[in-house]
Parts: structure tokens; C-alpha cells; sequence
């Protein structure tokens, strides 16, 4: 994973407030379908790349632009759909079994702040 952009918190305020701008845009245009999806896929994806979960990102991306396309221009949602889902699925497993052989930065600082907290307790008297 690559270092964040920002913070958690602007992160999630920075999408938050983008989804509201979507939101209102579709109260003033009446256009709710297939719009919901730009509206909730695009913070959703300014979110994850905030975050450097570039792949994520991706992902998100073409799902949810995936899913306007569809509706938007009336293609065949019975070939597409099981296409969008499978290709989900696969980046989903590719992306476990990659970042299984790595261990997250998370758990390394966990790790190295139980030594420091066993160490400071043997010293005590």
C-alpha cells in the first residue's frame, strides 16, 4: 500500500463532501438513475486514493462508472453484470494472496510497541 495522501479524517470529510455536491446535483437535475452511481462511486474512489489504495481505487472505479455505462446507454446487464462481479472476485483474491506475503505496516508497529511495553515491565523492580 502507498503512503496516504492525507489524513483518515480529511479523507473521509473531503469524500463526504463531494458525495453532498452528488446529491444535491441530482435533487436539482431529477436524475437519479443511474446518477446514484457516479454519485457514490466517485467519493468512494477520491476516498481510496486519498488513502494510496490506488488499486482500490481502480477497482471502484470501474465498478461504479461500470454500472452508469450500463444503465445509462441501455447495454445487456445479462452479459455485463456477471462480467463486473467476476472481475471483482478476481481482483479480490489476487489482491489477498499479494499483500498476504507482506505484513502490514499495522501489525509491525503492533508488534515492535508489545517488545517495548514487555521491556519496560521487566525492568521495573
Amino acid at each position: 500500500m502507498a503512503h496516504p495522501r492525507t489524513s483518515k479524517k480529511r479523507a473521509k470529510a473531503i469524500s463526504t463532501a463531494l458525495f453532498l455536491v452528488g446529491i444535491a446535483i441530482l435533487f436539482f437535475l431529477d436524475k437519479w438513475w443511474p446518477g446514484i452511481m457516479i454519485v457514490i462511486g466517485v467519493p468512494l474512489a477520491l476516498r481510496q486514493f486519498l488513502l494510496g489504495r490506488t488499486y482500490d481505487m481502480l477497482i471502484s472505479l470501474f465498478v461504479f462508472v461500470g454500472f452508469f455505462v450500463i444503465a445509462r446507454f441501455d447495454i445487456s446487464w445479462k452479459i455485463l453484470i456477471p462480467i463486473l462481479f467476476v472481475l471483482g472476485a478476481l481482483f479480490i483474491l489476487v489482491r489477498e494472496f499479494l499483500d498476504s506475503y507482506q505484513i502490514p505496516e499495522e501489525e509491525d508497529e503492533e508488534d515492535i510497541n508489545l517488545e517495548i511495553e514487555e521491556e519496560e515491565e521487566e525492568e521495573k523492580p
